[in-house]
């Protein structure tokens, strides 16, 4: 059995970012860092097993960064420090925050980035392609063999300029990942039900997660329906990477079971990844997230149960 519990692939970024809140420049983000550091939190949370990432970063990449991935006991064998400039976006937030406006993006190194799986992280409990070009996911998914289950998460860019090839590589997994904006337009139907429907009957995906921000997440298993509520909170600061700490929470909860994905274990990884995220979006980058302390964090999961069970 591997010692890998959840291989996470996706991009490595510096994001310039203002809200309401206020701005950062050149903070740490992208999809693999989020959903790497918040698999790793859990993973030693629970049992102390390890995370893999593969991505790519530029040779301008800061060695104080590069820290953070080994303080969080992430192995790294898979990232390539490549001649060039970090993948760099930047977006503004207003209004509800319900989405980023991107005023510039600049590939640099990511734009050639071919990931290649380390052998000896070839065959984890989980791998989790975050959102990437869905040929790229595809690479992924031929380089690895997991134990358990693939998770895939993307965005509206792939449906808009790759649909083809990104249900090519949905019908490739077992847990999908969209949010419900992303859903409709890749059903064609305005009406969430009908447009889960569909693509779960499109892909074959046996559970799919649909997050709805401020309105919490549905989730489709095999032997139900699971909503959830997000977890209330006044402290919005930067939703940036939210989804993606999400998506790498519930690889981590998931990756410590074997067999099939009972829809409990599946509701339990879901209010943890709710709880995740909530912390997410308190700061900027990935500060909340990387420096988040156990106990408060259970403390948050306990009230969160509470509002969603009704427990007093």
């Amino acid at each position: 059995m591997s010692d890998i519990d959840v291989l996470v692939v996706g991009s490595i970024a510096y994001d310039t970012i203002s809200t309401p809140a206020g701005s950062i420049e050149d903070g740490i983000g992208g999809s693999a860092t989020y959903g790497s550091l918040a698999s790793s939190f859990h993973s030693k949370l629970i049992d102390g097993g390890n995370v893999a990432l593969v991505g790519v970063v530029g040779s301008d990449f800061k060695e104080s960064d590069l820290k953070i991935f080994s303080t969080s006991s992430i192995k790294t064998d898979g990232l390539e420090i490549a001649e060039g400039e970090t993948f760099r976006w930047s977006g503004s937030y207003h209004g509800s925050m319900a989405e980023a406006k991107t005023h510039d993006t600049k590939l640099n190194v990511f734009e050639f980035f071919n990931p290649k799986v380390p052998t000896e992280h070839s065959k984890p409990q989980i791998t989790f392609c975050a959102n990437l070009h869905p040929s790229i996911q595809k690479s992924v998914l031929e380089q690895s063999q997991p134990e358990r289950i693939t998770m895939l998460d993307s965005m509206n860019l792939w449906i808009d300029i790759a649909r083809d090839e990104l249900v090519d590589v949905l019908s490739k997994v077992d847990l999908v990942i969209l949010n419900d904006g992303e859903i409709k337009m890749l059903s064609g139907s305005d009406n969430l039900l009908q447009a889960c429907e569909d693509v779960r009957n499109s892909t074959g995906a046996s559970i799919l997660v649909v997050k709805k921000g401020e309105h919490g997440v549905l989730a489709w298993h095999d032997d139900g329906l699971i909503s959830l509520p997000a977890y209330p909170t006044k402290n919005l600061t930067d939703p940036t990477g939210c989804g993606d700490t999400f998506a790498g929470t519930i690889a981590a909860r998931l990756a410590q079971g074997r067999g099939d994905i009972s829809i409990q274990e599946l509701r339990e990884a879901l209010i943890h990844a709710t709880v995740t995220a909530s912390f997410t979006l308190e700061s900027f980058s990935i500060n909340r997230l990387f420096e988040l302390d156990q106990d408060e964090y259970n403390s948050r999961v306990t009230e969160y149960e509470n509002i969603v069970f009704g427990q007093n």
